[in-house]
C-alpha cells in the first residue's frame, strides 16, 4: 500500500506537472565515506513518490491487519462448517487481504462462476461471495452423495445445483457474521446468485473494495473463495477496525446467557469412558510366543475393583458385570482423594 502524501508534496507534484517537467522518483544520493561534498550539500534534489490519484488508498495498514485477523477466524469457522457438511478432509487457509478497485476484482473472476450477492444488515450496501468452479462442482457432487468429482468443462449451474449452492452460501454467511461478532452484530441475507461477474454491479468500477481470498483444498481438488466488501459497506466500521478496539471488543463479559450456553455445550460434549479390567507386564519373548489358548494373568482379582478412566485420567472405581446381555460396569466410588481431583 502506497504512503499518503503530505500537502507540500502534493503541491510540488502539481507544480512540476504544470511546468511540463518529467516526474521521476529520485533515489537517495550515495555519499562517500568522508561525508557529503560542499557542492552537493545545497543541491540535493527532493524525492518524489509516485501517487495514483485515480486509485487512492482508503484503508490503513492497521485496518487491513484487523480485517485480516477477522477473516482468519472466518477461515477457521468455515473449516468446521465444511467438516460437518462434506464429511471429508477440507483444508482452508487465508491467502490474501488486499484493497483494489471493484473493476479489478470482477476482471479477476472466471466466467462462468458461482457468485452470491448478499447484504449485511444494519450495514448499507451489498457484498459478493465467489466460489471458483474448480471447487464448486466437487462440493455439489459431494453433497449429492458422490466422491467429489470436478466437471471436465465448466458451465453455469442448473436450477437444482443453484438450490444446493444457495443453502451452502447461507452457511458461509452465517460463519461470516460469527467472525464479525466482536465488531458488530450482523444479519446476513442472500439476495441473488449469478454466473457472470459482469451482471453483479454492486459498486462503481473505480470504487475501492476489500478483496479476501481463501485457498481451499478438498481431496485432489483446489480452488478459491473470494469475498468482496466495498468501502461504502464497511465505512461505518472503520473506527472500530483498529487493533486496540478489536481486541477490547473480543473480551466479552460472561453474561448469564453466555454461561448457560457454555454449560449446555459442555454437557453435550462426548468424552471416552474406559473400564480397565486389568493390566499385565510380559516380556517381548513371551509376547512373541503367545498362542491361542494361552492365559495371561492380570493384576486384578476376580470380584475385585477395577479402574474407570475418563479421558486419560482414573476417575472412578467399580465392579465389572453384565446388563441385558451386554458388558457393563457398576460405579462404586471416586478414585483417589479430593486433592487429586482438583489437580
Amino acid at each position: 500500500m502506497a504512503e499518503i502524501l503530505t500537502q507540500q508534496e502534493i503541491d510540488d507534484l502539481i507544480a512540476a506537472m504544470g511546468a511540463g517537467e518529467p516526474v521521476r522518483e529520485q533515489a537517495p544520493a550515495v555519499e562517500s565515506v568522508r561525508g557529503p561534498s560542499p557542492q552537493r550539500e545545497g543541491q540535493r534534489e527532493r524525492r518524489v513518490r509516485v501517487y495514483d490519484f485515480r486509485r487512492p488508498d482508503k484503508f490503513s495498514k492497521e485496518q487491513l491487519r484487523t480485517i485480516s485477523m477477522i477473516h482468519d477466524n472466518f477461515t477457521r469457522l468455515l473449516a468446521t462448517f465444511f467438516s460437518a457438511h462434506f464429511r471429508t478432509v477440507v483444508q482452508l487457509s487465508l491467502s490474501s487481504v488486499d484493497q483494489m478497485t471493484y473493476g479489478e476484482f470482477t476482471r479477476a473472476l472466471s466466467d462462468p462462476t458461482v457468485l452470491s450477492i448478499f447484504t449485511l444488515k444494519p450495514l448499507k450496501g451489498n457484498g459478493i461471495l465467489d466460489i471458483t468452479p474448480a471447487i464448486a462442482f466437487p462440493m455439489i457432487d459431494r453433497l449429492f452423495g458422490g466422491p467429489g468429482q470436478a466437471m471436465e468443462k465448466t458451465r453455469p449451474l442448473t436450477e437444482i445445483e443453484q438450490t444446493v449452492m444457495d443453502r451452502l452460501s447461507r452457511g458461509f454467511l452465517s460463519s461470516l457474521a460469527e467472525a464479525w461478532r466482536n465488531v458488530i452484530e450482523l444479519e446476513p441475507r442472500l439476495e441473488a446468485m449469478e454466473s457472470n461477474p459482469m451482471f453483479a454491479q454492486i459498486a462503481a468500477p473505480n470504487e475501492i473494495v476489500v478483496a479476501v481470498v481463501i485457498d481451499l483444498r478438498m481431496g485432489e481438488h483446489r480452488g478459491n473463495i473470494n469475498l468482496c466488501l466495498p468501502y461504502l459497506l464497511i465505512e461505518p466500521l472503520l473506527p472500530k477496525l483498529s487493533a486496540h478496539s478489536w481486541f477490547a471488543s473480543s473480551q466479552r463479559e460472561a453474561t448469564p446467557e453466555l454461561l448457560s450456553n457454555l454449560n449446555h455445550r459442555l454437557a453435550e460434549t462426548g468424552v471416552p469412558l474406559i473400564a480397565v479390567l486389568g493390566q499385565a507386564a510380559v516380556s517381548v519373548r513371551d509376547l512373541l510366543g503367545l498362542e491361542a489358548g494361552d492365559v495371561v494373568r492380570l493384576g486384578t482379582r476376580v470380584g475385585g475393583e477395577i479402574d474407570v478412566t475418563v479421558g486419560s485420567r482414573p476417575k472412578f472405581t467399580g465392579h465389572p458385570g453384565t446388563l441385558n446381555g451386554r458388558l457393563a460396569v457398576r460405579i462404586k466410588a471416586l478414585a483417589g482423594s479430593e486433592e487429586d481431583e482438583d489437580e
